[in-house]
C-alpha cells in the first residue's frame, strides 16, 4: 500500500477532501493499527476504553454527588457524570493521541509522501471507536435508572460531528507544531484537565451564574456537553441557543488549525 502512496498529490494541488478521499485506504490501515497497537498484549482489551470514564465517574460520583452534594437537576450522579465523560473523553483521547502522531509516525514521513493529515485523523478515528465502546455502558445505565430514550436521540450525529470538527481542528494545529516544539505533548494534560473543569462536566451549567454564561459558552464543549445530557438523560432536543454560540468557534479551528497544519507540513520530513 505504501509503494502506491507516492501517487498521491503534494499540498496546493487539489482539494484538501478530494486528497483525503484518495488516501481513505490509507486512513483506515492506520486506524486499524492504532488500535491493534494501543491494545496488543493487554488483559482488558477493548474494555480500557469503558474503564477510564467509568472511573472518573465513580470518583466524581463520590466527591461532587455523595459529599459536595452538587445539584444536578434530578438526575442520579452516576449516570450524570458518566453520560458527561463519554464524549468528553473522546474529544480529551482524540487530541492526546493525535497532538504526536507525526512524530510517531516519522519513519513514514521520511520514507514517502501521502497526505500527512491522514495520521492525526487516524488517531481520532480510533478514539471515535473507544468512545462507541464506552457508550454501551449508558445502556444498562438508562435502564436501571429508568431513563428511556427518545426521538430526540436523533440529535446525537450532530452533536458528535462537533466534537470530531472540534478536536480535527486542534489536533491538526498540535501535531503540526509539535513536530517543532516538543512542549506541546508535557504542557496538553495539564491544559485539558483544566478544560474539563471549564466545561459543565461535573457539574450542571445552571451553576454558572447568568451575567458569565454568555461568555462562558463560547468554549463549543459547554453546549455539546449539555447537549448531550438534554438529549440522553432529559429526554429534550440540545440547547441551540447554546450551540449555536460555540458553534464559530468550531470551524474557525479547524480552518486555522489546517491552515497551520499545512503552512509546515513540507519541513515535517526535515525535522522530525
Amino acid at each position: 500500500m505504501l509503494a502506491a502512496n507516492n501517487a498521491f498529490q503534494r499540498p496546493g494541488s487539489g482539494l484538501w477532501l478530494a486528497r483525503l478521499w484518495s488516501a481513505r485506504e490509507l486512513l483506515w490501515a492506520l486506524t486499524v493499527r492504532d488500535l491493534q497497537v494501543r491494545y496488543k498484549q493487554s488483559m482488558l482489551g477493548p474494555a480500557w476504553a469503558i474503564v477510564q470514564p467509568l472511573a472518573q465517574a465513580v470518583i466524581f460520583t463520590l466527591a461532587f454527588g455523595y459529599f459536595v452534594k452538587v445539584p444536578t437537576d434530578g438526575v442520579p450522579y452516576p449516570i450524570f457524570a458518566y453520560g458527561a465523560m463519554v464524549p468528553w473523553t473522546l474529544f480529551s483521547s482524540a487530541i492526546n493521541s493525535g497532538s504526536p502522531s507525526i512524530v510517531g509516525h516519522s519513519s513514514l514521513i521520511t520514507k514517502t509522501y501521502f497526505p500527512r493529515e491522514v495520521l492525526p485523523l487516524a488517531a481520532i478515528a480510533s478514539c471515535f471507536f473507544d468512545f462507541l465502546t464506552a457508550s454501551l455502558v449508558l445502556v444498562p445505565m438508562m435502564i436501571w435508572f429508568r431513563m428511556p430514550p427518545s426521538v430526540h436521540l436523533v440529535w446525537l450525529p450532530l452533536l458528535i460531528g462537533m466534537i470530531l470538527v472540534f478536536s480535527a481542528g486542534i489536533t491538526f494545529a498540535l501535531s503540526a507544531l509539535n513536530v517543532f516544539w516538543r512542549d506541546i505533548r508535557s504542557v496538553l494534560p495539564l491544559a485539558l484537565q483544566l478544560w474539563m473543569f471549564a466545561s459543565p462536566i461535573v457539574y450542571p451549567i445552571t451553576l454558572v451564574p447568568e451575567r458569565y454564561r454568555t461568555l462562558y459558552s463560547l468554549n463549543p464543549m459547554v453546549g455539546i456537553i449539555d447537549g448531550f445530557r438534554r438529549v440522553l438523560l432529559h429526554r429534550q432536543a440540545p440547547d441551540l441557543p447554546l450551540l449555536l454560540l460555540g458553534l464559530p468557534a468550531v470551524f474557525i479551528t479547524l480552518l486555522i488549525g489546517y491552515r497551520v497544519f499545512i503552512a509546515l507540513e513540507r519541513r515535517f520530513a526535515d525535522v522530525v
